[in-house]
């Protein structure tokens, strides 16, 4: 954990508040109130990378692993992300309405059965390690993790977009 400089800091104070923001307490004793929690790389390294950030958007506090903090700070920084996060992840497709685009899809994931409408080719990006991201058109993006561990159907649904 760094402050913006290089030097690494003692354990910070993080604390929830009502609102799911968070308050920082430095080792100085300075205190940061309504500061939300931001992961540089959400999809390749969910748990790497997180800038806790002001109401004006400055950076107080970097976490480098958030195995680096201790249980209570990890845990409140791991929920205001939570309330700030919000991808679905597709575990299987159960059908498309055409394909070409525009397409209605309707899909099975981790928080339900829905329907998105996949605007255009281009919103579906594939990440490293066989996953891919699908942005319907309202953009609210959901997380394919393996897409060679999908069903068969779910597969050949996929892959004539892809």
């Amino acid at each position: 954990m760094t402050n913006g400089t290089d030097f690494p800091l003692a354990q910070p104070t993080i604390a929830p508040l009502p609102d799911g923001r968070l308050r920082v307490r430095q080792p100085d004793g300075s205190e940061h109130e309504a500061v939300l929690a931001v992961r540089a790389f959400p999809l390749s390294a969910p748990d790497e990378g997180v800038s806790l950030v002001d109401a004006a958007g400055h950076e107080v506090l970097w976490i480098d692993r958030l195995a680096d903090l201790a249980q209570a700070p990890r845990e409140a920084v791991l929920a205001a992300l939570a309330d700030r996060e919000f991808m679905p992840r597709i575990s299987r497709l159960i059908r498309v309405s055409t394909y070409a685009t525009p397409s209605t899809w309707t899909v099975a994931t981790d928080r339900g059965q829905t329907d998105l409408v996949l605007a255009a080719e281009e919103d579906i990006r594939r990440l490293g390690d066989g996953a891919a991201v699908v942005t319907d058109r309202h953009g609210v993006n959901y997380l394919i993790e393996d897409i060679p561990g999908l069903d068969a159907a779910s597969r050949r649904m996929l892959d004539r977009f892809l």
